[in-house]
């Protein structure tokens, strides 16, 4: 099957379009239960009444795991924003209502988060050991919930076409705490801007009636989480230093 170049690229992926479907290719280097396992997240997103891409078949092609899903034309809230910066409010505006849409959901069969927070926290390579013992600690007395949290959701995760929005890219969703979800997405756009960061993180506490210290209290715990991606365009030092700021305030 020739699926021409690919449309999107990362670390365990690339992404195809191919007969007005999108194929997702998986790399060799991840364990052959990856896909079906993916999948299945995006099975129970969409079977919640959310708007997911509707997954086709996992199976290989080309010799190759891959997941087949429906495709959703149109443009990512993200791409949009670039173009219409003097509407950033009313882009993050609805992006919160959907964001509480998915936290609104309840979910019995996916990963807990804490149980994947403290496993990521664990693998992070050069972190003291007694520092990580505090955020395992920390993560421990924090409240759990089984609300659906998507795991990476922001403005290029959400796709515009006509009036509707499709969520996508549901591989790191898990079962638990809605304010930590919410400063996972804090904690990436603070990568790009801090104005949109702490907008998003306003807009979101106004409709939520959470307070910004609820939500900020989850900050060391999914920085340390965020150390063990080793993502290229995350700076690790400053993850560190949101990390040391809180063990100061602890004095551990």
């Amino acid at each position: 099957m020739n699926l021409g170049e690919p449309i999107a690229s990362g670390n365990t992926a690339n992404i195809y379009l191919y007969e007005n479907k999108i194929i997702k290719i998986f790399k060799d280097h991840l364990p052959a239960t990856e896909p079906e396992y993916e999948a299945r997240k995006q099975r129970v997103a969409y079977g919640s009444g959310l708007r997911v891409p509707n997954i086709i078949d996992v199976r290989k092609t080309n010799g190759k795991q891959a997941i087949i899903m429906e495709y959703v034309e149109g443009n990512t809230l993200g791409e949009l924003l670039i173009k219409n910066m003097n509407q950033v409010e009313s882009f993050l505006e609805r992006s919160v209502d959907i964001h509480m849409e998915i936290h609104n959901v309840r979910v019995e069969a996916l990963e807990l988060m804490n149980v994947k927070l403290q496993r990521q926290i664990e693998s992070v390579k050069g972190l003291d050991e007694q520092i990580k013992g505090a955020l395992i600690k920390k993560l421990a007395s924090m409240n759990v919930e089984n609300r659906l949290c998507h795991g990476d959701f922001h403005l290029y995760n959400l796709i515009k076409s006509g009036d509707d929005i499709t969520i996508i890219d549901w591989v790191d969703a898990s079962a638990g705490d809605p304010r930590a979800d919410v400063c996972r997405t804090y904690l990436l756009y603070t990568q790009v801007s801090n104005d949109i960061a702490e907008l998003y993180l306003k807009l979101y506490c106004e409709k939520s009636g959470l307070s910004k210290g609820e939500i900020l209290e989850w900050l060391p715990i999914i920085a340390a989480a965020r150390l063990s991606e080793n993502v290229e365009t995350e700076s690790s030092d400053r993850l560190m230093e949101i990390i040391n700021q809180w063990k100061e305030m602890e004095e551990l």
